[in-house]
């Protein structure tokens, strides 16, 4: 079982995995899955926030600027709520990052995790290696040379 912290960060890694990804591949993952029916809490709304950061990670923070984002929130026909706040203007991918939300809280968990999450995570992480080997191959060392030889 579980501690009340380690569901509050598991729900955090989904909930941002499924803001990162895609809205078409969230989409596509989707299609052909039989959803259920839900009632909005609240419905799609976009609007801005502003985005801070630190130099270093521990410097004072500073404004760096503003993003716009997209949230809402819905409860399902047997009861579980899901939310999401994605970036952009995609309500339609914050309606089914909600959905996906409330689905991992309930028995369909297990089914909804091997469906779109895991492969969500594994294309997200192919993209990060990608991105890092790029990176990697523009690496300049400046201590080749071996001293006192």
């Amino acid at each position: 079982m579980e501690t009340p912290e380690q569901e509050i960060a598991a729900r955090q890694g989904w909930m941002g995995l499924l803001a990162r990804a895609p809205a078409e591949r969230l989409t596509a993952l989707l299609e052909g899955a039989e959803l259920p029916g839900f009632d909005w809490l609240r419905v799609p709304e976009t609007g801005g926030v502003m985005v801070r950061g630190r130099m270093g990670g521990t410097g004072a923070p500073f404004n760096l600027g503003e993003m716009t984002v997209t949230r809402c929130a819905l409860r399902l026909e047997s009861g579980e709520v899901g939310h999401a706040h994605v970036q952009g203007r995609g309500r339609s991918h914050a309606e089914r990052a909600a959905l996906v939300d409330a689905l991992m809280q309930g028995p369909r968990a297990e089914e909804i995790q091997a469906r779109v999450l895991a492969p969500l995570a594994a294309e997200e992480a192919a993209r990060r290696a990608a991105r890092a080997a790029k990176a990697a191959a523009t690496k300049v060392d400046f201590f080749t040379m071996v001293r006192g030889e």
